[in-house]
């Protein structure tokens, strides 16, 4: 097993995602197969994998208890437990205290190695940065009791929001788990994301090194070209050897849903092996193939023009991460937008197109994403849906 160094621990550097655990009907709502769970614990024990990540809303609230129960017969001391606060769902009232005291019970621990304000973005921010609701306050004063050995913050929120969180609490926040894969470098802006967080000496936790499986396939033609580099080498693992390329990823979260994918990442991790310029170069232009993307360079010549001061790049590019793959992120970075900023608010003009050096249909591309959007619920919806489903599992 590959190990990072943290603040003088030895973290594995493959570490257990419990948001897509194995489930015994196969439906996304279906009961956790927790036998299947316990292997994989056990396996990872065994194999050197010493990390694992839950979160309050993973499997309506159950995926603390279900890995509190599975860790419960190894030592305290043998693994680093994370988990995070719900911050950024929406709700009426934020109560730190309450949920921290009630993860604490559900994990069956003391303390949490790492833990996490969940997803700084667009719309949470606020909740955060709020001082009606304490919540950075409280968890570093937990930090202080040594409730919480290291505090730090997830987040899907585009540059800028990451520099704001940044300049206010960059000086308590000891990490940041990011989305962070070769395809993301470049459609949601991974790269600066990375290279903002390593100027500013925050480590970096990997979130979605495979895109949810999207990048557990290559493409046919880029499967073979690089199985010719290097023979035997599954597609997941060129996702992780990109990333081992990366000297300030700490931490690479892989959501496992089996113990097939627990061995097969475990044999992944059994020695650093990064990309070499040539793959690197192959694995990028295999990413550019798989995007079919709407070929906005963000020159903003369009946007002076606009009558309704939209921000189209920003729009395209959000739009060509839903045409990749329907996501909530999206919908999340959407509702942060006020409605006359939202690509609906296209009057259909033209001026961007006649003034777009790739001659890009704008109004064409915003009638089709204002389409796509109406036909996906809104993160206030998404969080509502969550929260009924907790609720019906703890009626059961």
């Amino acid at each position: 097993m590959i190990y990072s160094g943290f603040q003088g621990m030895k973290l594995s550097l493959l570490g257990f995602g419990t948001m897509r655990l194995p489930l015994l009907s196969g439906k996304p709502d279906g009961p956790v197969d927790e036998a299947q769970v316990e292997e994989m614990v056990k396996y990872a024990m065994e194999h050197g994998v010493n990390y694992f990540d839950t979160a309050y809303p993973y499997h309506g609230g159950e995926s603390e208890r279900i890995i509190g129960r599975a860790l419960k017969p190894y030592p305290r001391e043998e693994f680093y437990l994370a988990t995070k606060y719900p911050g950024h769902q929406i709700s009426k009232s934020y109560e730190p205290s309450v949920i921290f005291e009630e993860q604490l019970e559900k994990c069956q621990v003391e303390y949490f190695d790492f833990y996490l304000l969940h997803n700084v973005h667009e719309n949470s921010i606020r909740t955060y940065m709020d001082p009606k609701w304490g919540i950075v306050d409280y968890f570093v004063e937990q930090k202080r009791l040594g409730r919480i050995r290291h505090l730090g913050f997830s987040s899907h929120g585009n540059l800028d929001n990451l520099k704001e969180f940044l300049d206010v609490y960059g000086d308590v926040m000891e990490f940041c788990q990011i989305q962070l894969n070769y395809l993301d470098w470049t459609l949601q802006g991974a790269k600066e994301k990375y290279e903002l967080l390593t100027e500013r000496g925050i480590p970096v936790w990997v979130m979605e090194p495979v895109r949810g499986g999207k990048l557990a396939k290559l493409p046919k033609a880029y499967a073979e070209k690089l199985g010719n580099m290097r023979p035997g080498e599954g597609s997941p693992a060129w996702a992780f050897r990109f990333l081992q390329g990366l000297s300030n990823v700490k931490m690479i979260l892989s959501g496992m849903s089996s113990l097939t994918q627990m061995e097969e990442n475990v044999r992944t991790f059994e020695e650093r092996s990064p990309l070499s310029g040539g793959e690197r170069s192959l694995l990028f232009e295999a990413a550019e193939d798989m995007k079919n993307s709407i070929p906005c360079t963000a020159c903003r010549y369009c946007v002076e023009g606009c009558p309704k001061g939209l921000d189209i790049p920003a729009l395209l590019a959000l739009y060509n991460d839903l045409r990749f793959a329907p996501t909530v992120n999206v919908g999340m970075r959407l509702d942060a937008l006020p409605e006359e900023k939202r690509p609906e608010a296209c009057v259909g003009c033209g001026k961007c197109t006649k003034v777009c050096p790739q001659k890009i249909d704008v109004p064409g591309a915003m009638k089709e994403f204002a389409g796509a959007i109406a036909e996906m619920p809104s993160w206030a919806e998404i969080c509502r849906q969550r929260e009924e489903a907790a609720e019906k599992k703890r009626d059961r």
